[in-house]
């Protein structure tokens, strides 16, 4: 009787061992949860990053405002007119001079809008179409009508170089208002990124203005 009992202890204990055993060996094969990534991107020009551990508490903690959403909204559509400008300068110019400035508008405003695009994207916000420029209350600040870019359309040299600065230079100066909108805002800009980025838009709108106005001197002598 005792070695009876002896041997059903036995195999009980024998019977948790093998259970443990196995535990063990399924999660030693289960695979570790692959690391959080989180990716900021970059300014104007330069590539997005994957930031650290060390840098992740303070991008994840950081809170932007509804101003600072309706900035780069705002701001994808009055770019994506200045690139449309440019499209037309293409063909309708004859001076090197516009041809070098069109260019540098489009490189930079089309960094700019895929900058703004993964900003809005990395917040689960609503990015826009670069045209929604066209609908019903889609104008930003100084932006051109549909009218006066019908003008712009149907003008060719030295008209189309006048038209397309005075412009251009209305332009930019909506994009300062829109940037001045977004500083006097409670809670705005408190994030690194987006306070560069309006600096940023802000600095080089001006001097832009300040290269225009002298070509725009230049054609009306």
């Amino acid at each position: 009787m005792k070695t009876t009992k002896t041997v059903k202890v036995c195999l009980v204990a024998a019977a948790v061992v093998a259970v443990v055993a196995l535990a063990d060996q399924a999660s030693a094969q289960v695979p570790p949860a692959p690391p959080v990534q989180v990716v900021q991107p970059g300014a104007p020009g330069k590539p997005s990053r994957e930031l650290g551990e060390s840098e992740r508490p303070k991008a994840v903690a950081s809170k932007h405002s509804p101003a600072d959403t309706k900035f780069m909204q705002g701001m994808i559509g009055h770019h994506a007119q200045a690139v449309e400008m440019v499209d037309l300068l293409k063909t309708r110019t004859t001076r090197e001079d516009m041809r070098m400035l069109g260019m540098r508008i489009e490189v930079s405003q089309n960094d700019e809008i895929k900058m703004m695009r993964l900003w809005l994207q990395a917040r689960g916000e609503t990015v826009p179409n670069e045209h929604a420029h066209h609908m019903p209350g889609g104008m930003m600040p100084s932006m051109l009508t549909p009218e006066e870019m019908d003008r712009l359309r149907a003008a060719k040299g030295t008209e189309f170089d006048r038209l397309f600065l005075e412009g251009m230079i209305r332009h930019h100066g909506g994009a300062l208002v829109m940037v001045q909108e977004l500083q006097s805002s409670p809670g705005a800009m408190q994030e690194a990124e987006i306070h560069d980025f309006a600096t940023h838009v802000d600095a080089d709108q001006r001097m832009e203005i300040l290269r225009m106005n002298t070509m725009l001197k230049g054609i009306k002598k």
